[in-house]
């Protein structure tokens, strides 16, 4: 425990630091999106650290000692959407310059509205808006969920008192230092997530597995990926792999980066750098299932295994290692939420609100949105299911995506892309609640799927049904 308390004083020292440089910060642009003058190396280390953080290294320990390799196909799918992105990384960062837009919400509502205030518009943003920070809230609360898990393991404490210790900490760092903060501490955040790779888990895990060669103990559907069905494993890289696409935290990065040729890089760079800890940490969990068998809470594999290979001095800087990767995902998430409920319906008044009334309500959504998070953790602790419901839900905004990026006049599509969402959306929300409450009937983690399907197609014979409506009323006209 002295080690603990030793290595957990200096990371907070750092913290408070960090905080305490950017809380005199005015310039929103600097809170926003750091300037846009973020160079490739600081905005690799913080999208790798929002991708590989904590929630996911935790989630995906645990769904490795659940399903095995079928996480990997969640790093494979990432992989072709980073290249994907690479295509249009430039485009999107070079029209946030010119446009001012902070936020993937923004972009949409920009390109389906074009700066109307009608009563469609105020509902476009809405919808769009709303569904993204419903998806948030997800990823939010699996960071609390695994933050509050490993407190609990550390002090021995309640879980509800650790999740509230958790959240407070997320917020309190958020809500002052903005993106530029985050991005800093997620600098910091990822070289402490290598440091624990290197010298914890991967000796662990060739220990436990004899070389690997333990991995043919476990069932065969956990080594080929198939644990949750061959449909989950070939819709990864068809529907969620274009994901990348439509996340926010990502958008947020490419807004910031110093040029649009450092935007491409990035995302070249981040979807290689990646897939690396999407074999790792599934085989952490694998390595614990070998060793400690089939009956433990998969929510606590990281901590075992952590128990069985650290000393006193290491394991302290390994809790601290975990606790700053839920700390680089939670504040990623909380601050793009905020910043798009502020900056999305912020266009509602008809007056013009000054940049410091701005970041005011950017912090006190921070409080808000943290707190619901928080709600969220305590009544809904399952951090894998947290996890792929927040990831797996965001493909249904890639049709429309992918239409404002390739076509110039897509505002007399508006009414399409907006049944697009909603339909996209509902059928999600659907099967993922048949598939809690009927779980044999229906896998909930395939819930994107037919979300998807249905997004893609609503949107297409909206486009192709506008289309003849056009060439009709022209034909008519001549």
């Amino acid at each position: 425990m002295s080690w603990l308390l030793f290595w957990i004083i200096i990371y907070l020292t750092v913290i408070i630091f960090l905080t305490l440089k950017h809380v005199k910060s005015t310039d929103l642009e600097n809170y926003l999106v750091n300037n846009r003058k973020t160079k490739t190396l600081p905005l690799v280390f913080t999208t790798l650290a929002t991708f590989v953080g904590g929630g996911t290294s935790i989630g995906l320990m645990a769904m490795g000692y659940e399903s095995g390799f079928a996480g990997v196909g969640i790093g494979i799918a990432y992989v072709i959407g980073f290249f994907i992105l690479s295509f249009f990384a430039s485009k999107i960062h070079n029209s946030g310059r010119e446009n001012k837009i902070y936020s993937f919400p923004q972009f949409l509502n920009k390109k389906y509205t074009e700066g109307e205030n009608s009563f469609f518009s105020k509902m476009f943003s809405s919808t769009v808006t709303g569904v993204n920070i419903f998806i948030f809230f997800f990823l939010l609360a699996a960071q609390f969920v695994g933050m509050a898990s490993l407190l609990r393991y550390a002090f021995n404490i309640g879980y509800q008192t650790a999740a509230i210790i958790s959240c407070l900490t997320v917020i309190i760092y958020t809500a002052f230092a903005g993106l530029s903060g985050v991005i800093l501490t997620d600098v910091l955040q990822f070289i402490i997530i290598i440091i624990m790779i290197i010298l914890i888990f991967i000796p662990g895990v060739i220990t436990d597995t004899n070389s690997l060669r333990a991995l043919s103990e476990l069932p065969k559907n956990m080594l080929n990926g198939t644990f949750y069905g061959i449909v989950f494993l070939i819709a990864l890289p068809v529907f969620l792999a274009p994901s990348v696409m439509v996340r926010m935290d990502i958008w947020q990065r490419v807004l910031a980066a110093k040029s649009g040729k450092t935007a491409k890089k990035v995302s070249i760079i981040s979807g290689l750098g990646m897939l690396p800890f999407y074999f790792i940490f599934p085989l952490v969990g694998m390595s614990v299932r070998i060793a400690l068998g089939n009956s433990i809470d998969p929510n606590d594999v990281p901590y075992l295994f952590l128990d069985s290979h650290c000393s006193e001095f290491v394991l302290g800087f390994a809790i601290i290692g975990l606790l700053s990767a839920l700390m680089s995902s939670g504040d990623s998430f909380l601050n793009i939420i905020s910043i798009s409920a502020v900056k999305d319906f912020i266009g509602w008044k008809k007056k013009e609100i000054s940049n410091k009334k701005i970041q005011l309500h950017i912090r006190i959504t921070t409080i808000i949105f943290g707190i619901i998070a928080l709600f969220m953790a305590i009544f809904f602790p399952k951090v894998i299911d947290l996890m792929v419901v927040g990831l797996a839900t965001i493909v249904i905004f890639v049709p429309v995506t992918f239409l404002a990026l390739i076509k110039k006049d897509v505002i007399k599509y508006k009414a399409v892309a907006l049944a697009s969402i909603f339909s996209g959306f509902f059928v999600n929300l659907g099967f993922f609640i048949w598939g809690i409450i009927c779980p044999t009937q229906f896998e909930a983690k395939s819930s994107f799927v037919p979300g998807f399907i249905t997004a893609l197609i609503v949107l297409l014979i909206g486009v192709f049904i506008k289309k003849k409506l056009f060439k009709f009323s022209h034909n008519i006209q001549i």
